[in-house]
């Protein structure tokens, strides 16, 4: 059984009239002192990024529709115009679950001297974000360990006793997250609300239309903006496109076709580029890649005093598909531990990887990543529809999985929320940039072009080579292209594309 959403329009405001919340003045501040500054370095390339940042709330009404029930005040973030100001930029990097604050906070956006002249960049933490509301689910812990186990069971041979308990422990998962916020702020955490605040920040911020930079989840938003507000849209840039329509498990499942066409890709560069590499050709990389893991199944490494298996290492190994840059080392790493090596280069490398990343509240991204999939899309509510799932997903990516395909199973005991609209297409919005990469691990090239297909005025810029998306990572083609929109209004030609940098 699926639970389907019913297509239709949405509003975009209250239902009578301007928005009440309309006309804020944002208190900004510093939002480090000089002792935090100094305790966590100047930014690489730019020593003055974190002592000019700024941070300041804008409030909006947890359901739209009632703005004088219960309030959340969005935490923002700002980097000020270093040359003469034209306007704000706004980015959202993802997820759902990523902190537009604290990407802010990590260090200096790589991005061009007009955008960064021209524009005060802004950020900001989506409603249930970070310190926007963010929140964590009783029962995360436990969903996170028995995914582990199923990782290691074949869908196709998984006993009932699995099944049922998978049932089990992610209903917990969804009892935790409505005892965390109640049910009507899962009913508004969706896209649909997080664009209706995108224009309250919008007006805050004092800007006549929105220039925007939205990145994977963040597309989403974008274009839903523009279906909702065209007459506020400026310049929108929708990099690593994710779809509007569609279920929470296909979505999955196209998710594991564009990681394997990922991998395929890093085989092919290893094969052709890289100095050291431990395949011998396409067809035996998969049997050669099975090798290493097994070696890793009797002996795991320790890395920082951790154990690394075979999960744990292809964890690394899709995360450094995500950054183009990273795959030569990625090579040297596999073709190292092939030759047995386990000192010098291997730990060393794989501690970069794995990174020492704090998380103040654990369970917080994946509880924001999955309540806004199921506040977005179809949810099945048939274990047995997941189960296919996985399975069409192990089919499609042998080498990784099907197992991402069960993080999605509380969407099938979710409660009600707010309809995510279907048929979006903008036809009112000004032209809207739509950046693909071919070999995107995440957010399939295929989606980009549906994109580009479904919005009205929709460009398509595509970057041939890896990575999950493309604009500001140092691919100069696309930078300039993005940036020659975003200041000069100037869209790439028709069906430009753009080669792969490493």
């Amino acid at each position: 059984m699926v639970l389907t959403l019913t297509p239709g329009a949405v509003l975009a405001d209250v239902k009578d009239g301007p928005h009440p919340f309309h006309g804020q003045q944002i208190d900004w501040e510093p939002c480090l002192t000089p002792d935090e500054i100094a305790e966590t370095g100047v930014g690489e390339g730019d020593p003055d990024w974190l002592p000019r940042l700024e941070c300041g709330t804008v409030t909006v009404p947890v359901d739209h529709g009632d703005p004088e029930g219960e309030l959340l005040d969005l935490a923002l973030i700002r980097q000020p115009a270093q040359g003469p100001r034209r306007g704000s930029l706004v980015f959202d990097f993802g997820g759902p679950g990523v902190s537009g604050v604290d990407t802010f906070l990590g260090g200096p956006l790589p991005l061009g001297r007009g955008v960064r002249e021209n524009f005060d960049l802004v950020s900001f933490d989506p409603r249930g974000v970070g310190a926007s509301g963010g929140f964590t689910c009783r029962g995360h812990a436990d969903l996170d360990r028995l995914l582990t186990e199923i990782r290691r069971l074949d869908p196709d041979d998984l006993p009932e006793r699995a099944l049922r308990k998978l049932e089990r422990v992610a209903h917990a998962f969804t009892v935790g997250c409505v005892d965390a916020v109640g049910t009507d702020f899962l009913a508004h955490i969706g896209t649909v609300n997080v664009s209706r605040d995108l224009d309250l920040v919008r007006d805050a911020l004092g800007e006549a239309r929105l220039d925007y930079v939205g990145y994977s989840y963040g597309t989403s938003i974008g274009a839903l903006y523009a279906e909702m507000y065209p007459e506020r849209a400026g310049a929108l840039v929708l990099d690593g496109a994710v779809p509007i329509d569609g279920d929470v498990i296909t979505d999955t499942v196209e998710q594991a076709v564009g990681l394997q066409t990922a991998w395929e890709s890093f085989v092919a560069y290893c094969l052709d580029a890289a100095p050291e590499c431990p395949f011998t050709g396409m067809g035996t990389a998969a049997t050669e890649m099975e090798d290493i893991l097994a070696g890793l199944d009797s002996d795991p490494l320790r890395v920082d005093d951790r154990p690394l298996d075979r999960y744990g290492l292809l964890d690394l190994v899709r995360g450094s598909l995500h950054t183009e840059q990273l795959w030569p080392g990625t090579a040297l790493l596999l073709a190292r531990l092939a030759e047995g090596e386990r000192g010098g280069f291997v730990p060393d490398y794989l501690a970069g990887l794995r990174g020492d990343v704090a998380d103040d509240l654990p369970g917080a991204e994946e509880a924001a990543y999955v309540a806004v999939r199921c506040a977005d899309h179809a949810r099945p509510t048939d274990t047995d529809a997941y189960l296919q799932g996985a399975r069409r997903a192990e089919e499609a990516s042998p080498l990784f999985g099907g197992a991402e395909v069960w993080r999605m199973l509380p969407c099938a005991t979710w409660p009600d929320t707010e309809v995510m609209p279907t048929g979006v297409s903008a036809p009112m919005a000004p032209p809207v940039l739509v950046v693909g990469t071919v070999g995107d691990p995440a957010t399939p090239y295929t989606w980009a072009r549906e994109l580009t297909e479904q919005l009205d005025s929709a460009r398509l810029l595509t970057y041939e080579g890896g990575g999950h998306t493309a604009y500001g990572s140092g691919r100069g083609c696309v930078d300039d292209a993005v940036e020659a929109y975003l200041v000069r209004g100037v869209l790439p030609a028709e069906d430009t594309t753009c080669p792969a940098e490493r």
